[in-house]
């Protein structure tokens, strides 16, 4: 049950990016990027969707031979979007921003804790909320 003080964590078909479109408009240019070692987060603002941010999770199969390992690196940063994620959505729902695109690429030839992966994850989502909040003040005291 969803309570005003505690939003649900959970990470639905609406917030997976799968349109190809817009996928090849996030990596074809004009987005912008970040990095945590081994994590690289491609993003762009898009035009409208479902819901506030859409994200895509992307392993190797250069890096990763055996799909079992790809597939826990992926279940690790879902997990790790699922629990951070409030503090990115939160930021751009207030501040009314247009919807994101969100991409994240494991670079790492080896595997990491959950822990490293969560913190990592929380670093890059935190940064790019930061860098939304400045962006979006900046334009605020321009325009009074």
């Amino acid at each position: 049950m969803e309570t005003p003080d505690k939003p649900r964590m959970t990470f639905g078909k609406k917030e997976h990016l799968v349109s190809r479109k817009t996928i090849e408009e996030l990596f074809s240019g004009g987005s912008h990027s970040m990095v945590a070692y081994p994590i690289r987060m491609v993003y762009k603002a898009t035009g409208t969707s479902e819901a506030p941010v859409q994200v895509l999770v992307s392993v190797s199969k250069r890096h990763f031979k055996h799909a079992v390992k790809r597939n826990r690196v992926k279940r690790q940063l879902r997990e790790a979007y699922r629990k951070h994620k409030a503090a990115l959505t939160d930021v751009v729902v207030a501040t009314g921003t247009s919807h994101y695109s969100i991409a994240f690429v494991y670079l790492a030839n080896e595997l990491f804790p959950s822990s490293v992966i969560e913190g990592k994850t929380a670093k890059l989502l935190t940064r790019m909320a930061e860098r939304l909040c400045q962006k979006h003040c900046e334009i605020d005291e321009g325009s009074r």
